[in-house]
């Protein structure tokens, strides 16, 4: 297996009264937490050189219906992230931050279309002519009954051009088919852990009691990075073994498009086929409190992992988590890919809510980021 992009795990330092990350070890990241791919990059491309370069456009989950104390707002945003979009749409309709709700956050270096919910009851529609036209435009307004939550989506349209490609191309089409046929691994991407893991040093920081994080979204933030290493590792033990797309005795297995689970104790014909067609994908896990859900070799493997990193394992216990599953694959629709010249691509594709583009990009080449430090959901 090929190994790509990787990022920080734990590591030590002294308690100070003013903390800061310590400075990026390429030697460590690379030993910590390497994110191998099904396959060798086919060649190198740059991608985010200007934000029309990445352009998402939100699935949603559910239309608005026309009436209720919440006016939904389709918003497109370049340049800016999702955050700084809902603060923006507070200050001109004149209420709170906490009244503006969305249902994932988008790339920031990027064009991305997502939709936002402002509450307000008994009020008239804003007036949304004062948001900066430079980062964002209403394409759509409407009122509905509730407020937007995260996670209220279906997925993602993606559309991607990668520039300056350089190598040999020439197994594009098959490695494009293969993609559609199994998926690619659902890694979380760079975006989870921070700017050279600085995410993942806070999170050890607060489990060691070397820092104190009150703000609840921060605490939050550091928490999921956590989780996502260990996730990561999982996967990537299971793609070493060639197990990522296929069913073992003992795997929790998803039903695709769902939150539905259940415990393959034997495998039969019958659930390789459902696993073939993409039907149901083996799951790992997102560390917590309670059992594993997991059986036999499968529960050792992932039980490894959280011995191995025991810091983020029993912090994520201590700190109240429940066990849960994220699968283990993601598949990737609607792929199609044109050539607009010899040295530029163009890719398009949905993938389901939580999955990350920069996992498609490692299965086909060796990608330079110019966007690095956006957020992707």
């Amino acid at each position: 297996m090929h190994r790509v992009g990787t990022y920080l795990t734990a590591v030590y330092f002294a308690p100070s009264a003013s903390w800061r990350p310590p400075r990026y070890n390429t030697k460590l990241n690379r030993m910590m937490m390497n994110t191998p791919t099904t396959a060798p990059p086919l060649f190198q491309a740059r991608i985010r050189t200007r934000p029309e370069d990445f352009v998402v456009e939100e699935i949603q989950a559910t239309e608005p219906d026309g009436q209720g104390e919440h006016v939904w707002v389709l918003l497109e945003k370049t340049g800016c992230n999702t955050e700084h979009a809902a603060h923006c749409l507070a200050r001109a309709a004149g209420v709170s931050r906490n009244a503006v709700g969305y249902a994932g956050r988008k790339d920031r270096h990027a064009v991305t279309s997502q939709w936002f919910s402002v509450q307000l009851p008994g009020k008239a529609d804003p007036d949304w002519s004062g948001l900066p036209a430079e980062e964002m435009r209403v394409l759509r307004s409407q009122r509905h009954s509730r407020k937007l939550k995260t996670g209220h989506l279906k997925g993602n349209r993606f559309r991607l051009t990668l520039r300056e490609c350089r190598g040999d191309p020439a197994g594009l089409e098959a490695r494009l088919a293969l993609i559609r046929d199994r998926g690619v691994p659902n890694y979380f991407g760079p975006q989870r852990f921070g700017r050279d893991g600085a995410n993942l040093h806070k999170a050890q920081a607060l489990f060691e009691g070397k820092m104190r994080v009150r703000d609840r979204k921060l605490r939050g933030i550091y928490l999921s990075a956590a989780r996502s290493a260990l996730f990561n590792q999982v996967l990537a033990r299971r793609v070493e073994q060639g197990s990522w797309c296929r069913a073992l005795p003992g795997d929790v297995m998803n039903l695709d498009g769902s939150r539905s689970h259940f415990l393959a104790e034997t495998v039969d014909v019958a659930l390789d086929e459902r696993v073939r067609i993409q039907d149901v994908h083996p799951t790992g896990p997102l560390w917590g409190k309670g059992e594993l859900e997991t059986r036999d070799q499968v529960a050792a493997l992932e039980q490894a992992v959280a011995d191995g990193e025991s810091v983020f394992a029993q912090g994520l216990v201590e700190a109240g988590l429940k066990q849960e599953r994220r699968a283990l694959r993601m598949p990737v629709k609607g792929l199609s890919h044109e050539w607009v010249d010899a040295q530029t691509l163009v890719l398009e594709f949905e993938l389901p809510a939580g999955g990350y583009a920069t996992m498609v990009l490692a299965e086909l080449a060796q990608i330079e980021d110019a966007g690095t430090g956006g957020m992707e959901e």
